[in-house]
């Protein structure tokens, strides 16, 4: 991609602190590009920024048909998964619209409009937290993770129709598709970021898994040279570290509740009953480690891949 040429850029989910922070690194280092920032959401609280145009655009084929009518996107960053902390059938029902239809919509557009490259942002939870685990996964691994958490179920359909997509049109189309490990930060609202910075939190006293973290603003960086550094592929995205669960709650530290897992979902319900929601899935990743390799991203992006080591990344979560 020309480092001179004027760009226009499509980022979908510029609601979202990360898609912020994205657009922030990207204007920066090329102020004459456009970015079209657009979301389902409330887009009056994103700050303004010269260069950036951010519009609350309903999900819909006509709405994206009409963007795709009246700009001609170089890139399409598409950042705009709706989170699937929750189990309600409304809001399946709205993630299965969006990360399954939408992305097919969204794709399609691309090619027809002869995009020059497209970004997606899937997740190391396509993969599942499981007892025969390698130590690490690569981006080979099985995708397993909806065969025990049927909720997880559009967040691998979407990771699976991208890269079919992705090696269908790569003579035509630079595709890269991310799965990042656990993002964490003040600007974060996923259930990991919550977990760790809620009020209280779960400590399992016979389980302790190792995880892996990276900061949002190293994950920022990662889309940003995502658009000149990352070739077609699929990438995970994680650091060469790890930490298990009880360290990482100490660095936090946040009050926790020591408990057996097998009086989990009991103890869940309570929680839910103030507001601490920690969904199902999540359970199975406080029991099993499920770690990813960064081989294939080091070797585009050079060893030295993040500013925050895991422990940095946790501490700063306490600005929040």
């Amino acid at each position: 991609m020309s480092e001179t040429a004027k760009q226009k850029i499509l980022l979908i989910g510029i609601a979202g602190g990360l898609a912020q922070m994205t657009a922030r690194l990207i204007l920066n280092e090329h102020p004459h590009w456009e970015i079209i920032g657009i979301d389902s959401r409330d887009v009056s609280k994103v700050p303004p920024l010269k260069g950036l145009i951010s519009m609350e655009v309903k999900y819909s084929r006509g709405n994206f048909e009409n963007l795709f009518r009246t700009h001609d996107f170089d890139v399409v960053y598409h950042l705009g998964r709706i989170s699937h902390a929750s189990n309600a059938e409304n809001v399946l029902a709205k993630r299965i619209d969006l990360s399954v239809m939408g992305t097919n919509r969204i794709l399609e557009l691309c090619e027809r409009s002869d995009v020059k490259k497209v970004i997606i942002l899937s997740t190391f939870h396509v993969y599942g937290a499981y007892p025969d685990n390698s130590i690490f996964l690569d981006e080979n691994a099985p995708l397993r993770a909806s065969m025990n958490h049927p909720e997880l179920r559009d967040v691998v359909e979407m990771d699976q129709i991208c890269t079919n997509w992705m090696w269908k049109h790569q003579n035509e189309i630079s595709t890269v598709v991310l799965r990042p490990c656990n993002i964490v930060g003040t600007q974060i609202q996923n259930s990991m970021t919550r977990f760790l910075a809620g009020p209280i939190s779960l400590r399992p006293i016979d389980y302790n898994p190792f995880f892996q973290f990276i900061h949002e603003f190293d994950m920022a960086n990662i889309l940003y040279k995502s658009l000149e550094h990352l070739p077609t592929g699929t990438f995970n995205v994680a650091g060469s570290d790890f930490i298990s669960l009880r360290e990482a709650l100490d660095v936090v530290g946040t009050k926790s509740v020591p408990f057996p897992m097998m009086l989990a979902g009991g103890l869940n319900s309570v929680l839910k009953k103030v507001n601490i929601d920690v969904p199902a899935y999540l359970l199975d990743y406080l029991k099993f480690s499920c770690l990813i390799s960064n081989h294939e991203l080091k070797k585009h992006l050079g060893p030295e891949l993040l500013r925050f080591s895991i422990k940095e990344a946790l501490e700063l979560i306490k600005l929040r």
